[in-house]
Parts: structure tokens; sequence; C-alpha cells
């Protein structure tokens, strides 16, 4: 039983900043990578930024230089610091985690947080 529990969104005017956090909780042994997504009306989820335990990012082209994201592996949790917000940034922002909730796994798993609204006014 693994939870993924989102922090953080709300409604901001455009060039506005929010900061999401994303705590992982339940039995865990080890993530490997955490990761934002986001999903707007009438289109697929799509990959914002992840992070791996060692600390390597990487970003979807739209959000570079204006998002950054940062991880506490010690609190399992993840962060997502959002700059310079245009109203294209408005959907639903998803955590997701891969990792093993014991050490014998074969591979480890997705996980999901419920999402959070994120609405950026024009």
């Amino acid at each position: 039983q693994v939870q993924l529990v989102e922090v953080g969104g709300g409604l901001v005017q455009a060039g506005g900043s929010l900061r999401l956090s994303c705590a992982a909780s339940g039995r865990i042994f080890s993530i490997n990578v955490m990761g934002w997504y986001r999903q707007a009306p009438g289109k697929q989820r799509e990959l914002v930024a992840e992070v791996t335990s060692g600390g390597s990012t990487n970003y979807a082209d739209s959000v570079k230089g204006r998002f950054t994201i940062s991880r506490d592996n010690a609190k399992n949790t993840v962060y997502l610091q959002m700059n310079s917000l245009k109203p294209e940034d408005t959907a639903v922002y998803y955590c997701a985690a891969t990792l093993r909730t014991r050490p014998w796994e074969a591979r480890p798993s997705d996980y999901w947080g419920q999402g959070t609204q994120v609405t950026v006014s024009s």
C-alpha cells in the first residue's frame, strides 16, 4: 500500500508562481524516479519533469527555464517550483513515482497521486 499525496495547486495569474509538493508514504523500499505529469482538458497526459534518486532531472521543453523539480530522498517527497506561469500551464498535475515495495522485486512499479488542479488566468 503506497500513497502519493499532492499539495499546492490553485489559481494564479499569468506570470505568477506556485509550488507543488508530493509525499510518498506506505510500504516503500526504494524510489527510483519521482516526477510530475499534467493533463489538460481534451489532451493526453504528458511528462512535465522527473528526477532520479541520484538527482538527475528531465524537463519537458515547454517548461524548461520556468519550472524546477527537486527531491528530498529522506522524506520521499518531490517538489515542483513553477515560475512565470502561463495560461497553457493550466491542467491537473499528477505526481508519479517508480518504486519498489520489497527489495526482491525484479522491477519497480509505477504509482500515481490523485492529482491537483493548477489554473493560470490570463
